[in-house]
């Protein structure tokens, strides 16, 4: 494993150029890496030119895929342990301070206000950017997420110090990250007062398609803009 620090950050754009005005940072599933899912800023590049993509690479080695990066393990969870909520939740706390830094470090690189970083995340990386956009002291532009689900639902009446728009993506044949968690991640953020909105992919499974990726586009570009 590496030391639980960034070791590899990468960066396309602005498609503008010059300094970057908006920032998304991009964070991947389990075993995949930053450059994976950096792969959707073509997409977003041009509605959004003035705006910097980082893709890290999450900062552990992947327990179970050596080529790929892992934000917190899930070997005992896949195993069938109990408690998988508060193992989730463990592995979150341990990694949220040093993906927090980098959100800071992002934000004073660039002389940026909190409201125009968005974070996306796909899968665990759904897990990562909701844990931690919500414990923030200051909103977030936004979470876009797709395929992934919220952890530790029942802490977060009382963990939540910050309420960044939320869109949930989520094919319901994902055999990966259960369907299910896309309504129970909506009812858990609305009654927490967070405006969340939520998109079904019919016969989706754990990925992203194009459906995703309009309604992303749309809702970056709306949070950004804000």
């Amino acid at each position: 494993m590496t030391d639980g620090r960034f070791t590899n950050i990468q960066m396309i754009g602005p498609k503008a150029g010059g300094q970057p005005e908006q920032a998304v940072l991009l964070l991947h599933g389990y075993g995949s890496n930053g450059a994976d899912l950096l792969g959707l800023a073509p997409y977003w590049a041009e509605a959004l030119p003035h705006a910097a993509f980082i893709g890290p690479d999450a900062p552990f080695v992947c327990e179970m895929s050596p080529l790929g990066y892992q934000w917190f393990s899930l070997r005992e969870i896949m195993a069938g342990a109990p408690l998988a909520d508060g193992l989730r939740r463990t592995g979150a706390d341990a990694v949220a301070p040093v993906l927090n830094e980098l959100i800071d470090d992002i934000l004073a690189r660039f002389d940026l206000p909190a409201n125009k970083l968005a974070l996306v995340g796909f899968s665990q990386g759904t897990m990562m950017a909701l844990h931690v956009a919500l414990r923030r002291p200051v909103p977030l532009a936004g979470v876009l997420g797709f395929s992934g689900m919220l952890i530790d639902p029942p802490s977060l009446a009382t963990d939540l110090t910050a309420k960044p728009p939320v869109l949930l993506v989520h094919g319901d044949a994902d055999p990966v990250v259960p369907y299910a968690s896309l309504a129970k991640a909506e009812t858990t953020l609305a009654a927490a007062g967070v405006a969340v909105e939520t998109l079904t992919c019919p016969r989706l499974g754990h990925s992203i398609d194009d459906a995703g990726l309009e309604a992303g586009q749309r809702f970056l570009q709306q949070c950004l803009s804000s």
